[in-house]
């Protein structure tokens, strides 16, 4: 320190430094007035300060105390002192030096699991929403092709036997045993539960491959057991067995579908195994539309099982069998985007597939004691139908039964199945990991959350299901009012069967196949003792319509006796205080709104006729009765799922 080149200054200065933390001293006079501070120039425009440490000011951010809080825990990599001594070498030779990007913020974390679960919803339910109207198109064009007499009878027959076989064989274990496997098996493995994956693949296409090729060198014997009718005309029985020839390979196509299908499942694409039945749908009624174009449209026609030429039947054979390969095929990019190879692999032994087989095994007495129940119920409704079309009663058989049916289990298929396929993964995980409260929470969630849809639904069945009936089927005529009167009587049932369907996918989340197999012979009992009772002793005309009412009371006992047992396995609580306070209080907004809208749809009816035009009009009215009166009592009774919804919709709508 250089005392003559820098003196210190004169004493008196500074300020004597005082004590620590005291309070500072006071001035011993005011600031002088007519001092003012010189005004300092204007800036040019455009940053112009000279930031601390180099910063750039065009690229300078500044945040506030949120962020910072929010980031405080953040780790953040520490400064290279030395980085600039060699900033130049980090750019290619006789390339400027470019500046460091500014980083982009992260990207928000996920709202939470009902956000994720709702939009994994949507998009199934969306995807079968287009799938069944597919399907209803593709009803329309077959019966434009070949009429809804018994040449459609013979289709139906032999198109439904790989269905049922399917089903029988290993459709119900792939689709409740597995999903549980793979989740574990992504969980646990090492490669992600990919070899596993492959492996069962393999056992699937192995399995199907022998059963279908029996199953199609036996169809004539097949065809005589699902018919006897048809077994005792010689030309009807020639037709459908070349129907079976090309059906029943599209078992195969079933299987490969569903577990590849399973397999995105489990790495949480929901999408593609809704959407792809889609392609079936448009290539059956490319089909049947070449038919019309080469033959004619059937009340040009004619055709029957009499009249049709090999060269149809070939046609509509392979493209019945085209449509299912597309739908399983297209599983394969899917497959690709989601990052799995598909391989074969033959080494089974000692990978958890004999696990699974003994899980299957409940699966397939589950299936098989449905299975018996229908084949009961269709002995009885075949008779009934039989005894009242003698009567002058047509349309109250097994066709009736079939096609009120098939509309009552759409609300299912697109709202509950949708909701719980984005939920059983998350079950089967709580359950691997042990927490039986967020098993409870998820079962809770899909039993709220479908109700919300499924209770309407029910009632505008049991309220519009004449007008229904008559719009879709008016070609039937006068019988199509038989079909509204069985899908009344199906109405009611849609909540238990909704119910039941929610509560199974708990015990499959914790591997037990067995109960859902006892309690499927409990259901499938009820329903065949009560059918066999509404047939002895109802008039043949309302036999079917007692039928279609047992199908919901067999389901009434069977939610009884699950809903028991699974509050049992979870700790003896299943949130069915909330539960129960969502479901009644749905009802009661249902109630009165379906009360004035089947009064609505009756007075249009008794005006314009149960036509076409009729129950139209008569359909329109009573939607536009039953959703506002819902809306408006739901509102007063202030249902939290339903004010979700609306405002999730709104908020769509919004953007």
């Amino acid at each position: 320190y250089d005392r003559a080149s820098h003196p210190p200054p004169p004493p008196g200065t500074y300020q004597e430094p005082g004590p620590l933390y005291a309070a500072p001293q006071a001035p011993s006079h005011g600031p002088d007035p007519r001092v003012w501070a010189q005004t300092p120039p204007p800036e040019p425009d455009g940053p112009s300060r000279h930031l601390p440490y180099g910063d750039h000011a065009a690229k300078t951010q500044f945040v506030g105390v949120d962020s910072l809080v929010t980031s405080a825990s953040d780790e953040q990599p520490e400064p290279d002192a030395f980085t600039h001594l060699y900033r130049d070498q980090q750019a290619a030779p006789g390339a400027p030096a470019e500046e460091a990007p500014v980083a982009a913020p992260a990207p928000s974390k996920p709202a939470g699991k009902a956000a994720s679960l709702l939009k994994s919803s949507a998009v199934m339910a969306a995807g079968t929403i287009v799938s069944r109207i597919t399907g209803f198109a593709r009803t329309l064009v077959i019966a434009g092709a070949i009429g809804v007499a018994t040449l459609n009878d013979s289709y139906q027959v032999a198109n439904t036997l790989p269905t049922m076989i399917y089903v029988l064989v290993g459709g119900g274990a792939l689709n409740a045993v597995f999903i549980p496997q793979l989740v574990r098996a992504m969980k646990n493995d090492d490669d992600g539960g990919e070899a596993y994956a492959n492996r069962l693949l393999t056992l699937v296409v192995t399995l199907l491959g022998a059963v279908t090729t029996i199953c199609v060198l036996a169809a004539p014997l097949f065809i005589r057991m699902m018919s006897p009718t048809i077994a005792g005309d010689p030309k009807r029985l020639d037709v459908a067995v070349a129907f079976a020839h090309y059906c029943l390979p599209t078992m195969f196509f079933m299987g490969v579908h569903v577990v590849l299908g399973q397999i995105l499942n489990a790495r949480g694409r929901f999408g593609a195994m809704m959407w792809t039945p889609v392609l079936n749908n448009i290539v059956v009624i490319a089909t049947f539309g070449a038919f019309i174009w080469a033959f004619g449209g059937f009340t040009a026609s004619g055709v029957s099982e009499a009249t049709i030429t090999p060269e149809g039947v070939r046609l509509l054979g392979i493209g019945t069998l085209l449509g299912l390969a597309v739908q399983s095929l297209a599983m394969l990019p899917y497959l690709r985007d989601a990052g799995f190879k598909p391989r074969l692999r033959f080494d089974w032994k000692g990978h958890g597939l004999g696990k699974a087989a003994g899980l299957a095994k409940w699966t397939f007495f589950f299936v098989l004691a449905n299975q018996i129940g229908l084949v009961v119920v269709t002995q009885l409704a075949t008779a009934a139908g039989t005894a009242a079309e003698k009567l002058g009663h047509g349309g109250t058989g097994i066709t009736a039964y079939n096609y009120a049916l098939l509309l009552w289990q759409m609300p299912q298929a697109i709202i509950t199945v949708s909701v719980m396929t984005a939920v059983l993964p998350r079950i089967s995980r709580s359950a691997h990991d042990g927490d039986a409260a967020a098993v409870r929470d998820d079962i809770s969630y899909g039993l709220r959350t479908s109700a919300v849809a499924i209770v309407p639904c029910a009632f505008a069945f049991l309220a519009l299901g004449v007008p229904m009936a008559t719009l879709l089927y008016a070609s039937a005529g006068k019988d199509a009012v038989n079909i509204g009167y069985v899908l009344m009587a199906f109405g009611l049932g849609l909540i238990p069967y909704s119910v039941q369907y929610v509560v199974l996918r708990g015990f499959y989340a914790y591997e037990d196949t067995r109960t859902p197999f006892y309690n499927t012979v409990i259901v499938a009992a009820v329903n065949a003792g009560v059918s066999a009772l509404a047939y002895f002793v109802l008039p043949a005309r309302w036999a079917v319509v007692g039928m279609a009412a047992a199908y919901g009371l067999g389901y009434v006992v069977g939610v009884g006796v699950a809903w028991r047992r699974l509050k049992a396995r979870l700790g003896g609580d299943l949130d069915g205080a909330h539960v129960m306070r969502t479901y009644t209080r749905l009802i009661g907004a249902c109630v009165p709104a379906a009360v004035v809208a089947g009064a609505a749809a009756y007075g249009v009816m008794h005006v314009l006729g149960s036509g076409a035009l009729g129950s139209l009009a008569a359909l329109v009215a009573g939607g536009i009765a039953l959703g506002a009166v819902f809306l408006l009592a739901a509102k007063r009774m202030r249902i939290e799922e339903l004010n979700s919804m609306v405002g999730m919709v709104r908020g769509r709508l919004g953007r």
